[in-house]
């Protein structure tokens, strides 16, 4: 686990550093820079990527260490000064995490590297001392980070990713040797017991995701993708049990269907194979997803050509669904490559974005991206300084309450006044409640940990020896509690440490303990009232306005898509051009969506919509987009041109479906945005399809084929339809337990 190799590493740097600057160089100012540096560096950072990487960014967050004491050291002594150039360091600190995940990770270890300096007010003649500590601290985290567990901790949602993919690839393999009816194909029961593996996949992938409570992943590119990858894998899963064949009865043969199935497999293979090299060559897996797409070509243009289908006889009643069900195979077949390419493409992304280099990580620039990266990193802060940018209304909240809590330290002159900041920097979230919540929860546990701390003074007494070994057990259970445990917990624990950590070489002082409750208790209230007076909301309000606004321009583009299609295949007026426009909005809602929901995962305090919900609703925007590519690249590809036949029929029934499920969508949207009740799903309409088929009758018999082909798009492009009207029962389950607000 990650969290207790990080506190294990802190417990063995730490303590030995202290030891060493206290005992053999007689410098206390030397050991608390010490101590502190190696708490930041190794506790509350973990820098992923090759070792090459990892101690660019340690001696990266060393460096600027040094310069924000120098900074802190210089303007500690004028209260004015101390409390305006926090707010402004305070406030880069926190906004620069919007340009990558490196700097989102180091916020807080850079903060507290002027946090300390600024709220202890010292001579310019301890600043030698003071970098010196940093630089011990600096030299320990990267000997810790080279030889104690080098391995960086693989994402916890990777391994149970590549299972699923490869479960499926099974399932996949296994059903399509049956359906060929191969001679070694094999038995009803081994492809029951290869489904029965591929749904417990599935079902331990979302459980490992809803199991962390908050933040299954961190908040890079990798990591997102991989957050967008369960609902898409939960999804493929679904897709490929409702294409399993039958257990009895003769399956109807189309080759290319099980050439476009045998793609899937292969390219869920090669996906899975990245996700557990992330830094192998990903050309294998880009080969096979141009070959699944050419099958899927292959596919379309011979299931559009296999027909006619002959007229019944006189008297003989015509079942459309029947008809219906001869296609199924094929849609099917193209359903699930379309989500196979999608799977790959996220998958891809996520492994390019884990060999990028140390530069483009620390700016921020996305794999592929054509511009510098200084511009990605200048475009995505400029994108945030607008007044409705959840992150900065974070970055001020913070800054301004770190000030705060620098005039009230120096106002009230109470003893070791970083303990007052550091109330403020535990505890400040980004809405209201959760501030008061971690507030309550941080003050409980550092009276807890105050008693605890004074208990084992008043029990030590003047044998301040023993606070030597009880320092490297402390530093070990504050690493483990916060996650382990809870956040009190942590609080309590790393209370305690510091306790040890201050009466160490001193004569224990249980009454100094009790006094920190006082200093942590100034600094929750500080975070109490900057959270209840500036933008008490949070994130959970944005990510229901980017929700709202994908789902409705994502309709929007799926109406669109369908509207193309029927323009391509009627006899009215000439058709409309490609809804690309309502694709690129489509596209960039979803962009905002991903920021939006960036910065709910990185709140910490508690949530009313469980995380599996929200990212439910969140991932539900992928099904939707996906149908409507699916919609257009199959008109696009379509080689017939406008035709004078009349299928003015077909056309309005499609349009009717599309109305109706794109109208449920916009209305999730606006339920979503101002907590209005949500409609029942769309129940499947039998009618429709009979109604639908009837009009394409004699298309479908068409002895020349264009007229056949048309037909069969047509009736696929209601199955897309139907595909995104599925989706509605899970999201209405999803948005209706209560508000994320």
């Amino acid at each position: 686990m990650a969290a207790t190799r990080r506190a294990a590493r802190t417990a063995l740097v730490m303590p030995a550093l202290f030891a060493f600057c206290s005992q053999v160089l007689h410098s206390p100012t030397m050991a608390t820079f010490a101590a502190f540096g190696s708490f930041s560096m190794l506790l509350l950072v973990e820098f992923t990527g090759p070792m090459v990487q990892r101690l660019r960014a340690h001696l990266g967050l060393a460096m600027a260490w040094a310069a924000l004491i120098c900074l802190g050291t210089l303007v500690a002594d004028e209260t004015w000064l101390a409390v305006v150039v926090t707010v402004v360091v305070g406030f880069l600190v926190l906004f620069s995490g919007v340009v990558s995940s490196v700097l989102a990770e180091a916020t807080t270890a850079l903060l507290l590297a002027f946090v300390l300096p600024v709220a202890s007010p010292a001579p310019l003649s301890q600043l030698p001392d003071r970098l010196a500590g940093a630089g011990l601290a600096t030299a320990g985290a990267l000997l810790a980070v080279s030889l104690l567990w080098p391995r960086p901790a693989a994402d916890p949602l990777a391994a149970h990713a590549a299972l699923v993919c490869r479960t499926a690839a099974a399932q996949l393999r296994a059903d399509t040797y049956r359906l060929a009816e191969e001679p070694d194909a094999p038995s009803t029961r081994q492809c029951e017991d290869t489904a029965d593996q591929a749904v417990a996949a599935a079902a331990d992938l979302r459980t490992a995701f809803d199991a962390t409570p908050y933040r299954p992943t961190g908040l890079s590119t990798s990591s997102r993708a991989l957050v967008r990858l369960v609902d898409e894998l939960t999804w493929l899963s679904t897709i490929v049990a409702d294409s399993s064949p039958p257990h009895s009865g003769r399956p109807t043969c189309d080759p290319e269907a099980y050439a476009v199935r045998q793609g899937a497999a292969a390219v869920l293979d090669l996906a899975a194979g990245l996700l557990d090299a992330p830094y192998g060559a990903p050309d294998a897996l880009r080969t096979a997803s141009v070959d699944l797409h050419e099958a899927m070509t292959a596919m379309e243009r011979s299931a559009t050509t296999r027909l006619p289908m002959h007229l019944p006889g006189p008297g003989t009643e015509w079942e459309p669904r029947a008809f219906i069900e001869t296609l199924d195979l094929s849609f099917r077949a193209q359903e699930l490559g379309f989500a196979t390419l999608q799977i790959a493409s996220n998958v891809d992304l996520a492994a390019a974005a884990q060999r990028r280099s140390w530069r483009d990580r620390l700016l921020g620039r996305e794999p592929g991206a054509l511009a510098r990266p200084l511009a990605s990193a200048r475009e995505r802060a400029a994108a945030h300084l607008r007044p409705n940018s959840v992150w900065l209304h974070n970055s001020l909240r913070g800054a301004v309450g770190l000030g705060i809590a620098v005039a009230l330290a120096d106002l009230t002159s109470v003893q070791h006044s970083f303990w007052v900041l550091l109330g403020t920097l535990s505890v400040l979230r980004s809405n209201a409640l959760n501030t008061g919540q971690n507030a309550v929860r941080a003050l409980g546990g550092t009276i807890a940990g105050s008693l605890i701390g004074a208990g084992l003074l008043h029990l030590i007494g003047h044998h301040g020896t023993l606070l030597w070994f009880l320092l490297p057990l402390a530093v070990l259970i504050a690493g483990i509690a916060p996650s382990a445990i809870s956040f009190a917990a942590g609080q309590a624990a790393f209370t305690i440490t510091l306790v040890i950590l201050f009466n160490i070489d001193q004569n224990p002082d249980w009454h100094i303990a009790l006094l920190r409750i006082q200093d942590i208790g100034i600094g929750c209230a500080v975070s109490v009232l900057v959270g209840l007076f500036f933008w008490p909301r949070g994130a959970a309000a944005a990510v229901n306005q980017a929700l709202a606004e994908a789902y409705t321009d994502s309709a929007r583009y799926l109406a669109g898509a369908v509207d193309y299609a029927v323009g391509r295949c009627s006899s009215g007026p000439a058709p409309a051009d490609a809804p690309l426009q309502e694709r690129r909005q489509a596209a960039a809602a979803a962009r905002r969506l991903d920021d939006a929901f960036r910065s709910y995962l990185a709140e910490r305090g508690p949530k009313r919509v469980p995380l599996a919900d929200m990212t439910a609703l969140v991932t539900g925007i992928v099904g939707l987009r996906l149908a409507a590519d699916a919609v257009l690249g199959l008109w696009r590809r379509g080689s017939e041109q406008h035709t004078e036949a009349d299928r003015a029929e077909a056309g309005l029934v499609l349009l009717d479906l599309a109305g109706r499920v794109s109208g449920w969508y916009r209305d999730l949207a606006i339920s979503l945005d101002r907590h209005t009740s949500l409609p029942d799903p769309l129940p499947r309409n039998p009618a429709a399809e009979a109604r639908l088929v009837h009009s394409l009758r004699h298309d479908l018999c068409d002895e020349n084929g264009p007229a056949t082909a048309t037909a069969v798009r047509i009736i696929w492009t209601a199955d897309h339809l139907s595909a995104a009207r599925r989706l509605q029962p899970a999201l209405a389950a999803a948005a209706r337990p209560g508000s994320p607000s």
